[in-house]
């Protein structure tokens, strides 16, 4: 099967003032042709620095895509490395630089006589057509030392004009080269939440092992776990066929911690639930802040059955917008349970839905408190109401985060659930 390295050029990526996104892009766009990516290089603007990189790349890879450095500018030297790479000199093409000049005269602008660089490719490549820019692409054959050849696909760093020359020319000669016999990669994604990264391993039968097939690798972001299942086969009906065995095993061993697939966020799954029962929604953060109403926001469809949300800030506000009091000089505000459930019926009352959840104010957080501190969240239905803690203990940076979704994941299963377990009555 063949490989394929992806390589980004530019000191605003190596610097970090840019974001790659790139050879995000490119790569998924190789996996759905069947090209394995197995690296990934981000390399500033020196000459020698690009044809060092590219120079491994095509020992290595059989298929190289580039982006970036194609620009008129004295820091784009893609060319110049691709031409040192090959051995071979620049070369002007009349055709390309025409096509250039016709571009500056229907913008009213004269051609800086600088752009005319970028009408020179390496002697024996190819250009790449870029119908809405000035910087054309560049492909070129490079010998690998009794290996054959690697292809070599330089495009413009501009996302529009790179995938609009993706799609109508690099793709298709990929799949070209790959000929009939090319594989197929496909991939599906569980999404889990509720435990973390090796207590999810340790729950699945080997399956993570390297070397299986299909492959399963699992990440972590922000709390959410991603299994993602690879398979290769010569059709997608074949890859599907070894996938969905590894799909049901998984399910069977997680149950209820797997939440979605592809992209679904724990929001998606709520609101499907919403949907399905025909009920509606209401919610009211302290800690969160309204990142649970934010998060449920971002779901097409989903004013059907969320009917808004509160934000509380103090216990002045709790009064002011859901006329909950609380005397402090009394003590009552020392239970953080009882307040979520006042806070969860209270916002479901009020708004007049299915179901009211609550997330109750952050505790005060001491690290040489033991056991750490717990937030609670809360979740009612027709004047009942299952209230639950969870340990305050995040990284700070994401602590309202994996509350949010912890307070989702909680209606999520509590409505998978059909019932409240634990009860709590207004006081």
């Amino acid at each position: 099967m063949a490989s394929a390295e992806v390589i980004a050029i530019g000191d605003e990526l190596t610097s970090g003032v840019r974001l790659d996104t790139n050879s995000q892009w490119l790569a998924q766009q190789l996996v759905l042709l069947g090209v394995p990516v197995a690296c990934h290089t981000t390399v500033g603007d020196e000459q020698g620095a690009i044809v060092a990189a590219l120079a491994d790349a095509c020992r290595r890879a059989d298929i190289v895509v580039v982006s970036g450095g194609l620009g008129p500018t004295a820091d784009d030297l893609t060319r110049q490395a691709l031409a040192r790479l090959a051995g071979q000199p620049l070369v002007q093409d009349d055709q390309v630089l025409a096509h250039i000049r016709q571009l500056f005269a229907r913008r009213g602008r004269p051609m800086p006589e600088r752009n005319v660089i970028q009408a020179q490719f390496p002697a024996g490549s190819q250009p790449l057509a870029n119908t809405h820019g000035t910087a054309p692409g560049i492909r070129l054959r490079v010998a690998r030392t009794a290996e054959g050849w690697s292809d070599v696909f330089a495009l413009p760093g501009v996302p529009a004009e790179l995938k609009e020359m993706w799609a109508n020319q690099v793709a298709p000669a990929i799949l070209a080269l790959l000929g009939p016999t090319r594989r197929v990669i496909a991939q599906r994604q569980l999404r889990c939440f509720g435990a973390g990264e090796s207590e999810i391993e340790g729950l699945l039968p080997d399956l993570i092992q390297r070397g299986r097939d299909p492959t399963v690798g699992i990440t972590a972001s922000r709390a959410t776990i991603t299994l993602r299942i690879t398979a290769v086969g010569e059709t997608a009906q074949a890859c599907r066929a070894k996938i969905e065995p590894t799909v049901a095993t998984i399910r069977a061993c997680l149950g209820t911690l797997v939440y979605g697939e592809g992209n679904d966020e724990l929001q998606d799954a709520v609101s499907c639930l919403l949907a399905d029962r025909g009920a509606t929604l209401a919610t009211v953060e302290w800690g969160t802040a309204g990142l649970v109403a934010s998060a449920l926001g971002e779901v097409p469809g989903i004013a059907l059955y969320y009917r808004g949300g509160v934000v509380i800030r103090d216990y002045a506000s709790l009064a002011r917008l859901l006329d909950i009091t609380v005397n402090t000089s009394r003590g009552q505000a020392g239970d953080p349970a009882s307040l979520a459930a006042r806070m969860a019926i209270a916002v479901c009352d009020r708004c007049e839905a299915d179901y009211g959840l609550a997330v109750g104010p952050f505790p005060r957080v001491d690290p040489a408190t033991t056991p750490p501190p717990q937030v609670h969240v809360a979740v009612a239905r027709r004047g009942r109401v299952h209230v639950e803690p969870f340990v305050f203990a995040a990284h700070p940076d994401l602590q309202r985060t994996r509350c949010a979704k912890q307070a989702l994941n909680l209606l999520r299963l509590t409505m998978l659930d059909q019932r409240l377990e634990t009860t709590r009555r207004s006081e």
